[in-house]
């Protein structure tokens, strides 16, 4: 994410501000879109690498749309008012009615994986909030309990002549539950084929067979293991108890009838 313009007293211009969530303590959803589940979001804290538990990754994933005779932020326009639909099929994402602004939370309904080569069967529920967003670029940061601590940047630029769509992530597994998911089960694949789609489905929205590059390095292999008790806010466990509970749910609202 580019740096933040200062004026001459060396704070952020006020124009500038408003690309920037508020300062939170902690999460609150001021909507739930139809379909969703304000699940493992409401009341959390958002979370940067600093918090994660596993190894630090940049990600980065682009595709050059040539012959799109379209500026950075047009096509940004595109992609943000298209984010959910171009997300791969098991992948619900929702956003609040204000849409991709600054502070304003994505709730998410996905499946994961439970190992290579199997289907995303396994259900997760969480959201993102977002930090930052202008006509060019947004970032959203995760909160406690998402498969990840850190950003994700979605980005458009453009280079010899041509629009270029980018998702860069700078994240941690959030806790040893998941950074074994990520090492040996098959997530760290999962995720590479879910930003592919959404280049590749942002790239066919405007009738162009894009090829993805993808470009992964590891800035810090170690471990923070002062950071595993966030396998208590887990959010791919407290999904399944969820769903499990839900019987126990529907028969105490009938006994209060």
């Amino acid at each position: 994410m580019s740096s933040t313009p200062a004026d001459s007293s060396g704070q952020p211009s006020a124009r500038d501000a408003t690309h920037w969530a508020l300062p939170v303590s902690r999460l609150k959803v001021s909507d739930v879109p139809a379909g969703a589940t304000n699940l493992n979001v409401e009341g959390r804290q958002v979370v940067s690498p600093l918090q994660g538990f596993g190894a630090l990754w940049q990600k980065t994933f682009r595709v050059r749309l040539t012959g799109l005779h379209k500026s950075p932020a047009q096509v940004m326009h595109v992609w943000k008012e298209n984010f959910p639909k171009f997300q791969p099929p098991e992948n619900h994402f929702y956003p609040s009615l204000a849409g991709i602004r600054p502070g304003e939370v994505v709730l998410i309904s996905g499946r994961v994986p439970p190992a290579p080569g199997l289907p995303p069967i396994l259900p997760l529920a969480s959201g993102v909030m977002i930090l930052y967003a202008d006509d060019e670029l947004f970032t959203v940061m995760t909160p406690q309990g998402f498969p990840e601590a850190g950003w994700n940047t979605f980005s458009v630029y453009e280079e010899d002549g041509w629009p270029v769509a980018q998702v860069q992530s700078m994240c941690r597994a959030n806790d040893p539950i998941y950074e074994i998911w990520f090492r040996f089960l098959g997530s760290s694949e999962q995720q590479d084929k879910t930003w592919t789609h959404v280049l590749t489905s942002l790239a066919a929205h405007y009738g162009i067979q894009g090829q993805v590059q993808t470009h992964k390095v590891c800035l810090d292999p170690r471990l923070q293991w002062s950071q595993a008790g966030a396998i208590w806010y887990n959010a791919g466990m407290r999904t399944v108890f969820y769903l499990l509970a839900a019987p126990l749910r529907a028969g105490g609202r009938l006994f209060k009838r």
